[in-house]
């Protein structure tokens, strides 16, 4: 009855064997079958219950089962295994005939083109680039460079403030004082420091947050004719070779003398348009000489020592070289703005 029933169980098998069509469906056949707990595995556990004279000529035949199911199984997997791959290379094969994909590919913001220009103009000029906190002591932002309280030149730079002694920095100015107080007294100093600023500021040529670059040095006999040939070249190298630039009087708390320093216009080259207002020149940033009460507040002697320090706003030159009216248009994330 046993090897009747071991007959009818190879039959069976290898039916179900040559019908399947998946590797998940082979798998739970084995398990069945050939597994631990499986039908072949428990029927030769339980050989010790058969007579004596049947367990040699039974026992062969249950082995020989075992070995053609372990067989047709390994055939069958390979054979899944094949068509498999064969069904991947066919879905993976590319078509010549169909039209190519298009891909628009990212581009680096107006605001780091600019950014990343002026680091290299003032890099090959020999400024190291210094950075500061974007949450700044009051302290630095404004006491350590002659604006104490209730001075009036703070009413030009309302900020965001945290506490009464800590603020989001108005401008990078903090930088040139942390970075002297780090290298007093050595000499010579010439950093930029480039970063974001924050001001309460909000309309078509100011936003709240802004990127600005300022520059410093500070060593024996500097003087504003170093501050003027440095910002001519800077102009130079940025807007054409053609620019001139002019400093107007001006006043700023921390610099002594102080100026606003135009350049000759870069739509009519000074003639005057509608872009100039007809005066031939354009505003792009402030600069002077470093007043002698913060280089004593940073361990200079100003009887030994001199220096310049300039501010330019980054989206300002972005506006005048890419020919943008309206500072918003940076920080609206318009792709039409942003793929010209």
């Amino acid at each position: 009855m046993l090897r009747e029933k071991l007959e009818r169980l190879r039959s069976e098998l290898s039916s179900r064997i040559s019908a399947i069509k998946e590797l998940e469906e082979l798998e739970k056949i084995r398990v069945q079958f050939l597994g631990k707990k499986g039908v072949i595995t428990m029927l030769m556990r339980s050989m010790n219950e058969l007579p004596a004279a049947e367990k040699p000529l039974l026992g062969k035949l249950l082995n020989e089962v075992k070995q053609s199911a372990a067989s047709e199984i390994e055939e069958k997997k390979i054979e899944l295994q094949e068509q498999l791959r064969q069904r991947q290379q066919e879905a993976e094969r590319i078509d010549v005939t169909l039209p190519g994909k298009v891909f628009n590919p990212g581009r680096r913001h107006p605001i780091t083109l600019v950014m990343e220009e002026i680091e290299e103009i003032f890099g090959c000029m020999g400024f190291q680039i210094g950075e500061g906190p974007d949450v700044e002591l009051d302290y630095y932002n404004f006491e350590a460079l002659n604006m104490p309280e209730e001075h009036p030149a703070r009413d030009m730079q309302d900020s965001f403030y945290i506490d009464k002694e800590i603020l989001l920095r108005t401008h990078t100015s903090p930088v040139q004082i942390r970075t002297m107080e780090k290298m007093a007294p050595e000499l010579p100093v010439r950093i930029i420091a480039p970063g974001k600023v924050y001001r309460r500021d909000d309309d078509i040529t100011h936003s709240p947050m802004f990127h600005q670059v300022e520059g410093l040095v500070v060593d024996r006999g500097i003087s504003l004719a170093d501050l003027k040939g440095t910002l001519l070249l800077f102009a130079r190298e940025m807007f054409g070779r053609e620019r001139q630039i002019r400093l107007r009087p001006s006043f700023f708390p921390f610099t002594e003398p102080s100026a606003e320093v135009d350049i000759s216009c870069i739509i009519c080259n000074g003639q005057g348009c509608r872009t100039c207002g007809e005066s031939g020149w354009l505003e792009i940033l402030g600069a002077g000489m470093v007043h002698p009460r913060v280089l004593e507040v940073c361990g200079y002697d100003p009887e030994l020592v001199s220096g310049f320090a300039f501010g330019m706003g980054v989206e300002r030159i972005a506006m005048l070289k890419y020919g943008i009216d309206d500072i918003r248009l940076f920080y609206t994330n318009d792709l039409r703005m942003l793929r010209q």
